[in-house]
């Protein structure tokens, strides 16, 4: 396997970007992680692009030639990636697999959703089809519900507060003040969680990640381009990915998102690098309640200290471990397929030393992103 570096980055402001389309979202991305990458359009060999839902969302489906067509990557192989909220993250490893097995020196790995189109109800039908639509779907679970029985479980079994998951959201959309790209730049408190809207009772409208369009895109590159092409390339040192039942009543226990440690386990393992070693992390905060079963489950702290440890400050940049620097899903926004690979972007702009006033000085990162409840799982490593 040869060493895979990230050479360029590309991002769309994310929100609800009514008077936008998918593809435009896409190929602004695409175009601005190529210059920044300084290559040519003849030079990519290759295109992932992870979207969840193009046929539901937009009524369009092949975006595979689509996306390639409008981007102006005609005639190379192009592939679209599924795996619902993990359909990002699940585009770049299959992008650094291909790069590192040395199949294509250079490839664009990208995501890109648009949301906004149908409406909330719409959406949140889509989004459903995530999950087990035969057992949980038809049950009329929904994922506020699905998360929402996870944080009560939680809650009982460690005594978690509802105060420390809206930390949780507290402090991501702090930290997405100083993001540009970010959907929401707006502090809240502690009062404003509790306060907003019930969900699924204890989950409440702050709690829970916004509907979001947007698009992000990264180019990779073989060792030798990587040394030809670029002063600051960032490593990736280690790519896991796992899976684990659809449904919530088919698992040991729902606390413990399997698909999310076995997935870590292979990073680690792969890296050489254990949670300790880890500078800051980009974690999947679809619900608070998810940020804290992360920081668990990828060996940040004990099962059931989640809580404690975000109330503490520990995930604050300048804390043990600091998580979500970007804003996380919750305040950067997440559009589904894009949302894995603009967390790897944090990682990079984090490792580069670029992230102005959310720079945390570190010399690791690492992104986890999740589809469903857990269905899938990928988690990647960065080395300056």
């Amino acid at each position: 396997m040869r060493k895979v570096a990230v050479i360029g980055l590309g991002m769309t402001k994310f929100g609800q970007l009514f008077d936008r389309d998918l593809v435009s979202l896409a190929v602004e991305a695409g175009a601005k992680a190529v210059r920044d990458a300084g290559v040519r359009q003849k030079d990519v060999e290759a295109l992932y692009g992870g979207t969840m839902s193009g046929g539901l969302f937009i009524n369009q489906e092949h975006l595979s030639s689509v996306l390639a067509d409008k981007m102006g990557f005609r005639n190379i192989p192009s592939t679209r990636v599924e795996a619902a909220c993990a359909s990002g993250g699940l585009a770049l490893r299959q992008g650094y697999i291909d790069v590192a097995s040395g199949m294509h020196d250079i490839a664009v790995v990208g995501g890109v959703e648009k949301m906004t189109d149908i409406g909330t109800h719409s959406t949140t039908n889509v989004l459903a089809t995530a999950a087990d639509t035969e057992y949980e779907g038809a049950q009329g679970a929904t994922f506020p519900g699905l998360y929402a029985m996870m944080a009560k479980l939680h809650m009982h079994r460690y005594k978690t507060t509802e105060e420390q998951m809206a930390l949780v959201a507290v402090k991501n959309h702090k930290n997405a003040l100083f993001n540009e790209h970010a959907q929401f730049q707006k502090q809240i408190s502690v009062n404003d969680v509790l306060n907003s809207p019930v969900i699924a009772d204890p989950l409440k409208l702050l709690d829970a990640s916004p509907i979001t369009d947007g698009a992000a895109a990264l180019v990779l590159a073989s060792e030798e381009k990587a040394h030809e092409l670029c002063d600051t390339p960032v490593w990736i040192a280690g790519s896991g990915h796992a899976t684990d039942t659809i449904s919530l009543h088919d698992r040991e226990d729902i606390l413990t998102l399997k698909a999310t440690v076995q997935a870590a386990k292979q990073a680690y393992l792969q890296s050489g690098l254990e949670p300790k070693d880890i500078g800051t992390v980009e974690v999947h905060d679809c619900f608070t309640i998810a940020e804290l079963l992360a920081l668990e489950d990828l060996g940040f702290v004990e099962k059931g200290k989640s809580g404690k440890f975000t109330e503490d400050g520990e995930t604050e940049i300048g804390g043990k471990i600091p998580v979500n620097t970007s804003g996380g899903l919750k305040a950067k926004g997440h559009p589904i397929g894009a949302s894995g690979i603009s967390q790897a972007i944090e990682a990079v702009l984090q490792l580069r030393g670029d992230a102005g006033k959310r720079n945390t000085g570190a010399e690791t990162a690492m992104t986890h992103n999740i589809g469903g409840t857990g269905g899938t799982a990928v988690v990647h490593i960065f080395k300056r």
